[in-house]
């Protein structure tokens, strides 16, 4: 029996997350008119943020959808679903389902996420040491994109 996932988390998440923002905004507007510049100013951060945000999400899911289709692994589109990739992670990487909880303990984490990307690596030929690099600042955003689309 296959797990199957839909859609409908992700729905919910944004949902939500519509929800907070549109209530904050009504209670930063009931505030005094002297602030209103800094709030504007907050907005535009907020708005960039979340373009930022929305983009480095999409580019890091088609890396990971593209290593597992590169790998034969099955269920790819797992990539675009938060935490749910992880699960697609650990299976590219041929690593314990079980895992997925050492990557909720702090510092242990950091190790376990190494290993899982020296994993990803050795799955699609390339030398295991690009998994260290995800602990590189900056470098962690050039792991997932070589590891895809590299030759």
């Amino acid at each position: 029996m296959k797990a199957r996932f839909g859609p409908g988390p992700v729905v919910a998440l944004g949902g939500a997350f519509v929800a907070v923002v549109l209530g904050a905004g009504t209670a930063w507007g009931q505030s005094s008119t002297d602030s209103m510049a800094g709030m504007a100013a907050a907005g535009v951060f907020l708005l960039i943020a979340l373009i930022f945000g929305l983009a480095i999400y999409v580019y890091m899911a088609l890396a990971l959808q593209t290593i597992a289709n590169k790998t034969g692994t099955q269920n790819a589109w797992l990539a675009w679903i938060p935490l749910a990739n992880a699960f697609l992670m650990l299976d590219i990487a041929k690593k314990p389902l079980w895992w997925f909880v050492l990557f909720l303990i702090p510092l242990v984490n950091i190790v376990i996420v190494v290993m899982v990307w020296m994993g990803i690596a050795q799955a699609v030929r390339k030398p295991e040491w690009w998994g260290i690099l995800t602990i590189v600042p900056l470098a962690n955003l050039v792991v997932p994109g070589y590891l895809a689309w590299a030759d």
